[in-house]
């Protein structure tokens, strides 16, 4: 099985939604029995909250489902099991690095960078939603849409060669 987690800060907005979309994404190619797809936070500070309502809102209004969800930590075996983390910022990337103790793991990916729109562009960041209000969401839900895509090519393409 090929492990893929997505990480961002509370683990209740861009994660979620980029693990909801990948998953259906996923699943409309075939691959729901040989990929695994789960989202996680750095911070323990929303442990246990469901996805944010306005994250809610935009997964509803694209019909991507996601059930059950509860903020947590990524954890060291998660950390472990991954094939790909694909995380939506600079620093959540670089958090992810030092707990994995050093400054290189071709794991750790900044979602946008599979996004072939952004070539070129220095800052592959997915800005936090959660300041803002629907337009935000909507941005962080168009930059993951455009990613999503060529995330599962770069899969499949990684379970054909293996």
């Amino acid at each position: 099985m090929f492990n893929i987690v997505t990480v961002c800060t509370g683990n209740i907005c861009r994660s979620p939604m980029a693990q909801a979309l990948l998953r259906a994404e996923l699943d409309r190619a075939g691959l729901e029995d040989r990929v695994a797809v789960r989202s996680a936070g750095t911070s323990g500070e929303e442990l246990g909250n469901p996805v944010d309502p306005r994250a809610r809102a935009v997964l509803d209004r694209h019909e991507v489902r996601l059930s059950g969800h509860r903020a947590h930590r990524i954890t060291d075996e998660e950390l472990d099991g991954a094939d790909l983390i694909l995380v939506m910022t600079e620093d959540h990337r670089a958090q992810l690095l030092r707990r994995l103790g050093g400054n290189r793991d071709p794991r750790v990916r900044l979602l946008r960078s599979f996004d072939p729109e952004t070539d070129g562009q220095e800052d592959l960041d997915i800005a936090d939603p959660w300041y803002g209000g629907t337009a935000d969401f909507d941005r962080a839900w168009q930059q993951i849409r455009s990613a999503t895509g060529p995330v599962v090519s770069a899969v499949q393409r990684k379970l054909t060669a293996s």
